[in-house]
């Protein structure tokens, strides 16, 4: 109730203030001559209604002073107006109609910014839950999946007592399940740390070559376990090249192992996938392309591929949680590369990504 009070007793207080004023300057303006211009006082009170009221009442207030500026010569009509003197009186109306203009327009102006500070506060808030949000996930999920890992394995060594060969894998199979959820955590950490941080970048020189055959054989097992067979082409050459870039090892490890691993979960029994391995046409920026003969991609997914979380209706078998590609995507960007597909529905598809090629002194 005080409140209600307090803001009413404010109100009047505004309303008396801006009457006084155009009380006084219409008594001054229409108990003198016309050669008296009292009109620019008016601006006070333009000045008070765009604070106090804003936009709308600006207009109402700058009408009225321009009016009564012009009125006084209308009320003494019948007294000689000089022309100085009807130029300052138009003057006076053209510096109202300004001030009106101006002031209402800085308003506008201080609404804008209060507005972009407030979203910027709502960012910087923004910013602070996503980052709870990632340390909770550290906690709450990652450090659970840690210790069950390690206690199934503790039960595969039998710990715990003796265990048959079902047991054994069912065990392996919980293992790799447990793996696969650490796995996404880890992934979904990385590409919301990266997106608030950046990536972090360990750079040194190396072989691209060298670490595409690293992964690729790393990845042998899974192949065969899918009847997939990994071929090597070195592009124009007909033998094994070189390739060196200043790259990060761990976080192109990443983006290899992703696309390969994409590559052999969406090709077909029998098929081969072929890793090319070559330079740019210029010869100087290391390129790989790692190229499938699975079911392809569906012209209506091929420009969100590498958007976060996007996993469109691929006929493809794999289903995932669309942040690989996207983690790969910031990855070669935050080595000023560039990755890309190339569609070959339904016959298969094409994921390439180029290096900035190492300069050596």
């Amino acid at each position: 109730m005080n409140k209600t009070f307090a803001s009413l007793r404010l109100c009047v207080r505004k309303n008396l203030l801006i009457i006084s004023l155009f009380i006084i300057v219409i008594t001054l303006e229409f108990t003198t001559s016309p050669a008296y211009v009292f009109g620019y006082l008016y601006t006070g009170a333009i000045l008070l209604v765009n604070v106090f009221y804003g936009g709308k009442a600006t207009l109402i207030a700058t009408t009225i002073s321009v009016f009564l500026t012009l009125l006084n010569l209308y009320v003494h009509i019948g007294t000689i107006i000089e022309l100085p003197t009807l130029a300052n009186r138009l003057i006076a109306t053209l510096s109202l109609i300004v001030t009106g203009c101006l002031s209402n327009r800085n308003r506008i102006y201080q609404q804008k910014i209060v507005e972009q500070k407030t979203k910027l506060q709502s960012q910087e808030e923004l910013v602070g839950l996503r980052q709870d949000f990632a340390s909770t996930l550290t906690h709450d999920l990652r450090t659970p999946l840690l210790g069950a890992i390690e206690t199934i394995k503790a039960f595969q060594d039998k710990q715990f007592g003796e265990i048959t060969s079902i047991q054994t894998k069912v065990l392996a199979t919980m293992i790799r399940s447990h793996q696969s959820s650490l796995q996404l955590v880890d992934t979904l950490l990385d590409v919301y740390r990266n997106d608030l941080e950046g990536l972090n970048l360990r750079l040194s020189p190396l072989d691209l070559t060298v670490l595409v055959e690293e992964v690729a054989n790393s990845l042998t097992s899974l192949a065969s376990a899918n009847q997939v067979y990994l071929t090597f082409n070195y592009g124009d050459s007909d033998f094994r090249q070189s390739l060196w870039v200043n790259g990060d090892g761990f976080q192109l490890k990443r983006v290899l192992t992703n696309l390969l691993i994409n590559a052999i979960n969406h090709s077909r029994r029998g098929d081969r996938i072929e890793i090319i391995l070559s330079s740019q046409s210029n010869g100087l920026n290391p390129l790989v392309k790692i190229l499938d003969y699975g079911s392809g991609i569906k012209p209506e997914d091929f420009s969100y591929l590498f958007e976060r979380f996007y996993q469109g209706n691929s006929d493809r078998q794999a289903k995932g949680t669309g942040l690989g590609l996207y983690l790969c995507r910031q990855i070669i960007e935050a080595h000023n590369g560039k990755i890309w597909a190339e569609n070959r529905y339904p016959n298969g598809a094409i994921f390439g990504f180029i290096l900035p090629r190492l300069c050596h002194n």
